[in-house]
């Protein structure tokens, strides 16, 4: 009975999800704002990916003759204080960037959802004690608890990006806290306890998948935040070092030129932008898609 009860298995959990991918597609493809911002983050990633290609200038090489000179066919962004090519600048950053928000989330929303699930799930003291540290952590805005992180660890790329996820774990705890709060009260999960699932196995297999989706959803809005603040970290010294060609140091190295060359400082900051943009684009859609709540 069992071998013929087997093969089954996988055909309807595959069916599932073939039936959820049909019923989300067509209002992933109406949603305007997700196709646009989905767009502008795979362009991204492939100007990151293909950098060498999309600028073969050496972004670091320094080059006193051709300093400060405006934007022109061979220097399309200009050149900056040191005759360092703008455009190979900023089509290097994308990557830093993009690598520096992804791992921010990562770390963040890893022990966020970790913790969020203890103390969701556990309740009481457990819950109380969690939620008090939590907020602590959010008497801080955001940015200062990065800084004071970073400031603590020094100034690099690598406790950048350590700074920025801390500061982002109270966020996603809260968010996973109330979820599991809302979940652990439906009948899967009361007939896993009665079966006698183990708590470690009734979090990760059971619990996990069915909150998944707002987890996603604010991955996706968070990373924009975090390249800000990255961003604004290497403006003021405490990220990224010279000569690294981050968008943030960008602004920082051409805020004294900004009357004679402007665009050392603002092509970084059209950068950003865009990146950001494209981002919560995407986050807002995937909001709209997935929350079932929401119609389009």
């Amino acid at each position: 009975m069992a071998e013929t009860l087997a093969p089954r298995a996988a055909p309807a959990a595959g069916a599932r999800a073939r039936t959820r991918w049909q019923m989300l597609a067509p209002r992933i493809r109406r949603h305007k704002g997700l196709m646009v911002g989905l767009a502008i983050v795979v362009l991204l990633v492939v100007i990151a990916v293909f950098r060498d290609y999309v600028a073969p200038q050496n972004p670091i090489k320094i080059d006193v003759t051709a300093a400060l000179q405006g934007p022109e066919p061979g220097h399309w962004f200009g050149t900056d204080q040191y005759g360092r090519d703008v455009f190979s600048r900023v089509v290097h950053g994308a990557s830093i960037s993009l690598t520096v928000g992804a791992i921010a989330v990562v770390i963040a929303a890893t022990v966020g959802t970790a913790v969020g699930l203890v103390a969701g799930y556990y309740g009481r003291g457990v819950d109380a004690l969690i939620m008090r540290i939590i907020d602590v952590l959010l008497a801080f805005p955001g940015i200062l608890l990065a800084l004071g992180i970073v400031s603590v660890l020094g100034p690099s790329l690598q406790n950048l990006m350590i700074a920025v996820g801390i500061s982002g774990i109270p966020f996603y705890a809260r968010l996973v806290r109330g979820t599991v709060l809302v979940a652990k009260e439906q009948l899967y999960v009361e007939a896993a306890r009665v079966i006698g699932v183990p708590i470690p196995v009734l979090l990760v297999r059971h619990l996990l998948p069915n909150i998944v989706a707002p987890i996603i959803i604010a991955a996706t809005l968070g990373m924009g935040i975090t390249i800000l603040q990255a961003a604004g970290l290497s403006f003021v010294g405490l990220g990224s070092q010279p000569p690294t060609p981050e968008w943030g140091r960008m602004l920082t190295e051409g805020r004294d030129y900004l009357r004679d060359a402007w665009w050392i400082s603002t092509f970084p900051g059209i950068a950003i932008m865009i990146t950001v943009f494209g981002v919560n684009l995407l986050g807002d859609g995937l909001r709209d898609v997935l929350d079932p709540r929401l119609r389009i």
